[in-house]
Order: structure tokens, then sequence, then C-alpha cells
């Protein structure tokens, strides 16, 4: 019987306390230097048989095993504390985390007024990288899909900065804005776990600042280590600064691109009582246009993650890429997505961690009236990996998600 995640007990309650603390803010006089935004978000599902593995199978969706719905919500707090300066608190509650409540992200952010054609501004505290063209709305979620790409999944699930990241922007004119990107950073020792040891996978779960991450009980039995086990994702294990640098084009009328190096100098060989570091590095790039009344986005991601024990090491190879197209015709938006995904295991002696996959997946959202957004989405991914076979699967697995929300936001 599967460990309980989810479910309808709570959902309904925590959704309906959100939302009616949301009227009563609205109907409470905030400071104008405030502000608070949020949604709250239930989904009737219909899950693929395998479990998922934010359960401890091998399911690559956020649903599996026979759940059938879904809750959570998102408050943001925005408090401006000075021209240009401001702190922001983003914060989840969802009954299918061990947690319940936790924080995504909370930071402060400066950004004077432009001097001219140049401008800058920087964060400090724990964010998301600017990386993605994709997810660029509240929480890391996307305005086209209800399920982010593999790429941007993976992004939310394992990693966050946790220092400080400043962007210098140059406005050319005739040529567009070119941004230049930079940052330091640490505690994202263990990212690289979740690729390594489960593989890519579509969700829009993003791990909590506090939340600590469960590991496929198939891959614990694998390398004969008890079950159930989990890991930190945003812990500092060896001391070292990790960094990202990147560049933008937004190019008046015909495209944005985006280039991004990413590497968080993990020392493969350090431990912490409970987690191994993995040194995690890879190149992502990006393109967004517009095409008549289409919009195309398109990212591409390769890298490779290692860790060092005694008498060996385990390294893995990863690259994923998408192209997404989405359209509005009046309150409704189309959008369509294939994913192409794979892992393979440097020197591996099987090909139990090996995986090559893609995904197709669409989703019709309507947004005809104020505060509330309906989404339905469908996912099929066809995926192979050797550890399926162990686990008592078929080696491909060919697997539907799909999905009915209501997201009603304050």
């Amino acid at each position: 019987m599967s460990t309980y995640r989810g479910g309808m007990r709570f959902g309904p309650v925590l959704l309906a306390m959100l939302l009616a603390a949301a009227q009563e803010t609205r109907a409470f006089a905030l400071p104008d230097d405030l502000a608070i935004t949020g949604y709250g978000d239930v989904r009737a599902v219909i899950a693929p048989d395998p479990q998922s593995w934010l359960d401890g199978g091998l399911g690559k969706f956020r649903y599996g095993g026979g759940q059938k719905f879904g809750t959570e919500a998102m408050l943001q707090a925005d408090l401006t504390m000075d021209d240009g300066l401001h702190a922001v608190g983003l914060f989840r509650a969802e009954p299918e985390t061990r947690s319940v409540a936790d924080a995504l992200e909370m930071y402060l952010r400066y950004a004077p007024a432009a001097a001219g054609d140049v401008s800058w501004s920087v964060k400090a505290g724990a964010f998301f990288p600017t990386i993605s063209l994709e997810n660029d709305d509240l929480g890391w979620t996307s305005p086209y899909t209800l399920t982010p790409s593999a790429i941007n999944s993976w992004i939310g699930e394992e990693l966050r900065t946790i220092g400080s990241e400043a962007t210098l922007r140059w406005n050319t004119g005739s040529i567009g804005t070119l941004s230049l990107i930079g940052a330091l950073y640490c505690c994202n020792d263990q990212a690289g776990t979740l690729i390594a040891d489960r593989g890519w996978a579509m969700d829009d779960n993003p791990t909590g600042l506090f939340e600590r991450v469960r590991i496929p009980d198939e891959t614990r039995r694998l390398f004969h280590v008890p079950v159930p086990g989990n890991t930190g994702m945003f812990d500092e294990i060896d001391g070292n600064v990790g960094w990202y640098a990147g560049a933008q084009w937004q190019i008046p009328e015909i495209a944005k691109l985006t280039v991004t190096r990413y590497d968080n100098q993990a020392d493969p060989n350090a431990v912490s009582l409970r987690d191994q570091a993995w040194a995690t590095s890879f190149w992502s790039f990006g393109a967004r246009t517009q095409v008549g009344p289409v919009t195309l986005i398109a990212q591409q991601l390769s890298g490779n993650s290692k860790l060092e024990f005694t008498g060996g090491n385990d390294a893995i190879k990863f690259q994923s890429g998408f192209l997404l197209a989405s359209t509005d015709w009046g309150d409704w938006r189309f959008s369509a997505r294939e994913d192409l995904f794979q892992t393979r295991r440097v020197g591996a002696v099987n090909a139990d961690f090996n995986e090559d996959g893609n995904a197709t997946t669409g989703a019709i959202s309507w947004s005809g009236m104020d505060d509330l957004r309906l989404t339905a989405e469908i996912i099929r991914m066809a995926s192979r990996r050797g550890e399926y076979v162990p686990a008592g699967l078929a080696p491909s697995q060919d697997n539907t998600q799909v999905q009915f929300d209501a997201r009603f936001f304050f």
C-alpha cells in the first residue's frame, strides 16, 4: 500500500482557509508599501499506475498510484523598504509534502533607477536562479502549462541560489537590451542527487527550502541501503562557493536569447552526517520568439554530476531539451510542448541508471473570470530506464497523466 502523501483529508480545508484569508486580506487595508499576492489551487487527477517518485516509486509525474486529487496554496509578500529596495517572501502550503508548509524563496532585491541606458539590480537571500524562459510566474510556475518541462521541473527540485545574484543591463537601442548575470552562492551541494538516482521527472512541485526529498525506494535497494530514505537539497557540506554566470539578449521584435553556465563547485568526496555532495555543472541555452500569434520557447540543458567514495566514484551525464508553442484566443490559451531527455552513467558496469525518454504535453486554459484560471492538461511520457526491471516493471514505460485544475488568485 502506498505511503499517503496527498489526498482530500486536508486539501479542501487548507484551500478554504487560504481563500478565506485572502478575502480578509483584501478587506483589510494593507500598508501601501506591502503587497500580498498568491493563489489557491485544487485539481482532479487521472494518474498513471506507477507510484510517483515523490512517494518513493519510479513514476515520473507528480501524481501516481491511484491519486485522484491535489491541492496547494501559494502566498508572496513583497515589502517596499525604500526606493528600489524590496524584501520578498514566497511561501507554499501543500498537504502532499512532509512539512505541509514551507518557504520557496526569501530574499532582498535592490534595483535603483536606471542611469541612462545602463541599469543594474542585485538580489541576496534564497531564490530561484535566473535560468528559465518558461517558468516566470509566481512560485516557479508556468503561464503555459500546469507541469513545466523536464528541465524546469529539475531546476525547481534541485537548484536554489542561497547567496547573491547581480544583473547589469545595457539598452543599446537598435539592437536591443544586453544583460549580464552573475551569482555566488552556498548550500546547494546535493544538487545532482535526483538526476543521478531518479533521472528526469516532470512535476510542478519545487522543493521547499527546509524540505527533505524522498529517494526512490528501488534506487536505495540497488545500493543496499535502508528503505525509505531521503536527502536534503539546500545544505552546505564542503564549504566551497558555487557560481553561475550568463547573458541575455532581448532583440526588439525578433527574440530573446539566453546562455548560462552553472557550477556548484562541490567537493565530490565531501559528506555530512546524512548526505553526500555531488559536483554538478551544466550549460543552458534558451530562446523565445513570437511568430504571428504564436509564442515559441526552446531550451536545452546538458551537464554532468559526480561523487567519489572509498574505492571508486559515481558519475553521470545528463541532457534535455524542449520546444513549447502557445497561442491565445480571447480568454483561451492553447499550449503544446515536446520534451526529450537522457542520462548516462559514466563507466557503469550495467545500464540500471541509463535513461532515454520523451514527453508530449498539451494544455488548454481559460481566464474568462477575474481571479480564476481553469486548466486541463494531458502529458504522455515514454521512457526507458534500466532501473525499472529490478523494480518489477517493464524496461520501457508509457504513461499518461491528466489534470483538471482550478486556480483562484488574490
